[in-house]
């Protein structure tokens, strides 16, 4: 996963992340996350301009609820696996892939598939624009177009 930017957000969303396996870790992680409601915390949805200001704790709170019950609801597994952090006690970064484009999470297949949702202590980039579409599927948009 090679880019351009060097800026903190694109340094952690690159850097080792760990998952979160289990339902249980995760119910135990949002406790973490909300539980110090000073920090300051960025939620990009991808696809959506990425936010230029922090949410509140009340927000963070929903946020959180509501991404949760999308979670369990869309990803009818026994396990979680798709939320990764940077760390579990101490976060700074979150990863959430959205359960209805998981593609190959891990980029074994040549492909990034890009998360639905960072949460970050850092203000985040647009990840559309620093992973941009791989060439061959550039080409086809480009041919579609010229139609």
């Amino acid at each position: 996963m090679t880019t351009t930017s060097t800026s903190d957000y694109m340094q952690a969303y690159s850097g080792r992340l760990v998952a979160l396996r289990q339902w249980r870790d995760l119910e135990d992680f949002w406790q973490v996350l909300l539980a110090d409601d000073q920090a300051q915390w960025f939620v990009y949805a991808v696809g959506e301009p990425p936010p230029q200001h922090p949410v509140d704790s009340a927000q963070l709170k929903m946020i959180v609820a509501e991404l949760d019950t999308l979670l369990h609801v869309d990803h009818d597994e026994d396990y979680c696996g798709i939320v990764y952090v940077d760390n579990r006690q101490s976060p700074s970064f979150v990863k959430i892939y959205d359960p209805n484009n998981l593609g190959s999470v891990c980029g074994s297949s040549g492909t990034i598939t890009l998360p639905g949702w960072t949460i970050s202590q850092t203000r985040p980039e647009d990840l559309q624009m620093a992973f941009p579409l791989p060439a061959n599927r550039r080409r086809w948009w480009q041919k579609l177009l010229a139609r």
